[in-house]
């Protein structure tokens, strides 16, 4: 019984082990690619995303406020520094230049009469010009409340009780001037007259320069050299002051506004050359970093660095989104590998996979460099003419054998060895149909 139950036991095992496959041969050599370590040229370059600045921007906001009277530019239209952009509104501004310039020239005949006549004839005379400006004080005044009635009835504007106030302390100042000058000619002599009318003309001449002032403020200029960037208002809408009537950017040069990393930034400096590539139309101009911000931004924890270009044709335009590649250092005899050969290491950092004269790979721990584009420099761990595995590396154990395939010999031969296309049924068809005698 024993050995009955001993027999089968053994036999499913026996059945077994006379089914069981032969052991598989060891496996082939990996296939990879390779390529030598080199020495080159590399470029240390700091990247980094920014915006398109003009060199030059400048709002022009009028000092007074009045209706805009026509305006001498359209938005996108080019000026050159000093231009007519606009006109607004000055016929009352005018029109008080007017009577400074009479104040003035009465000032000055004042003057002068003081000066060659005797007292009794200027205190006359000062009589009536006190005689002359109550009366112009008078009306005035009429003029005012009447206009303040109107005003508070809601028939009439508030700009002419403005017009009307401004009139009537002007002709109450004429009044109070006169009448010191009276007083001064009966009061004093002769002397003290003529530096009287000599002040009354210095003031009417100041009251001229304020008037001229306030009506050459109507005319706006441009501020610099550049293209209408903005114009929000249309002709006859009340320009305010503060507020820009004319917008004009100088966009012969552009500035790059690049955000670039904090770790990055510590080899930008100014002066350096630089390469801005507009991100939606790939397009490229060469410039210079000019600004190195000296304070990280808090909300990015990146440093703000301004690249300046020349823009020819006026095709970078302000605003758009930009790439930028700083040009820090120029590394010679670099020991360069493709960036496709650096393997994560085995204990963390990063390696190569070596292949020597037999085959054999050898993982070696590297220090990295620059990275420029494709390449990489290496700082230690590999040779100038050594070795790398640059495809197939991952998961090839250290010491193992490899094959080396030629990755180009092999493109040309599946090029030689493209099968032709089918025939088309309608052909094979055509072919079986017997042949007409």
């Amino acid at each position: 019984m024993k050995i009955s139950l001993a027999l089968a036991l053994l036999l499913p095992l026996l059945f077994t082990s006379c089914t069981r496959p032969a052991v598989k041969e060891a496996e082939a050599p990996a296939a990879v690619q390779v390529t030598a370590v080199t020495q080159d040229t590399i470029r240390r370059v700091v990247a980094g995303d920014g915006v398109l600045f003009p060199i030059n921007q400048a709002g022009v906001p009028p000092k007074i406020a009045a209706p805009v009277q026509r305006f001498l530019v359209q938005r996108g239209d080019h000026v050159k520094l000093g231009q007519l952009v606009a006109v607004l509104e000055n016929r009352d501004l005018a029109a008080t230049q007017g009577e400074s310039q009479a104040q003035l020239e009465q000032a000055q005949a004042n003057l002068r009469s003081t000066t060659s006549a005797q007292i009794p004839e200027a205190v006359v005379k000062a009589q009536t010009d006190v005689d002359s400006t109550r009366e112009s004080d008078d009306a005035a005044k009429k003029l005012l409340d009447n206009r303040q009635k109107l005003l508070q009835q809601g028939a009439l504007a508030h700009k002419l009780v403005d017009d009307a106030q401004v009139a009537y302390a002007q002709a109450h100042a004429a009044l109070l001037s006169a009448q010191e000058h009276l007083r001064a000619l009966q009061a004093v002599g002769k002397e003290e007259q003529l530096k009287t009318a000599a002040a009354q003309v210095e003031a009417a001449r100041s009251h001229l320069q304020s008037s001229e002032a306030q009506v050459s403020y109507s005319q706006i200029h441009s501020p610099l050299t550049g293209v209408v960037a903005d114009r929000p208002l249309y002709a006859g809408e009340m320009a305010q002051p503060g507020t820009a009537l004319v917008t004009v950017m100088d966009i012969s040069r552009v500035v790059a506004r690049v955000n670039v990393p904090q770790n990055q930034a510590v080899s930008v400096k100014v002066g350096q050359p630089a390469t801005i590539t507009q991100i939606d139309t790939d397009l490229k101009v060469e410039g210079k970093v000019t600004v190195v911000s000296p304070a990280t931004d808090p909300n990015s924890t990146t440093i703000q660095v301004w690249i300046q270009a020349d823009n020819p044709g006026e095709k970078l335009k302000p605003g758009a989104s930009v790439h930028a590649a700083i040009m820090t250092e120029i590394i010679k005899a670099a020991t360069i590998v493709p960036a496709i050969a650096v393997l994560p290491g085995e204990e963390g950092g990063t390696s190569c996979l070596v292949v020597d004269s037999n085959n054999t790979t050898h993982r070696r721990t590297v220090t990295l460099g620059v990275r420029d584009g494709d390449k990489v420099q290496i700082l230690n761990g590999v040779q100038p003419g050594e070795t790398v595995v640059t495809v197939g590396g991952v998961g090839v154990d250290d010491k193992a054998k490899v094959r080396i395939v030629d990755n180009t010999k092999k493109e040309a031969d599946e090029d030689e060895n493209v099968p032709e296309a089918p025939a088309s049924k309608d052909a094979k068809k055509d072919e079986a149909k017997p042949k007409a005698k």
